[in-house]
């Protein structure tokens, strides 16, 4: 059997990812973006049971799901979906004095994800998830 595409461009899509969230919260760079990326990340999966987690892991690009399950504190209690800002705030508190998420970062990272998805298995595995999942990755129009 051959290598599964999406395993094998794994990084050429991760890289257009990267280029497309980037552009769209106007950062400077890769590391920057990273960062951003890796923080909306984290605040989803937080207000996630476990089951709930692998289930969106599932829809993800091999290299996004690997961020998103990477260092996750399984014992840590899950949080409750809260506002935009707050839920923002979180995703600019990780390695604050490197991060340069922008107010916008949540809705830049899901314009960028939407874009690397298929789209029907990421709104069924959303559909899934509690009613705030879908909100956290509405792209405003």
């Amino acid at each position: 059997m051959t290598i599964p595409a999406e395993y094998s461009n794994a990084s050429v899509v991760f890289d257009r990812f990267l280029e497309d969230a980037r552009d769209r919260a106007g950062l400077a760079t890769r590391n920057q973006t990273y960062t951003m990326v890796q923080g909306v990340l984290q605040v989803f999966r937080a207000r996630l049971e476990l089951e709930e987690a692998i289930r969106f892991a599932g829809v993800l690009p091999p290299l996004l799901r690997a961020i998103f399950i990477a260092d996750w504190d399984l014992d840590a209690p899950k949080r409750d979906f809260s506002s935009c800002e707050e839920m923002t705030g979180e995703v600019q508190a990780l390695r604050r004095h490197h991060n340069f998420s922008p107010d916008t970062a949540i809705a830049d990272v899901a314009a960028a994800l939407r874009k690397h998805v298929d789209q029907q298995a990421f709104d069924r595995a959303l559909a899934a998830l509690p009613a705030e999942a879908a909100a956290f990755w509405a792209v405003p129009a």
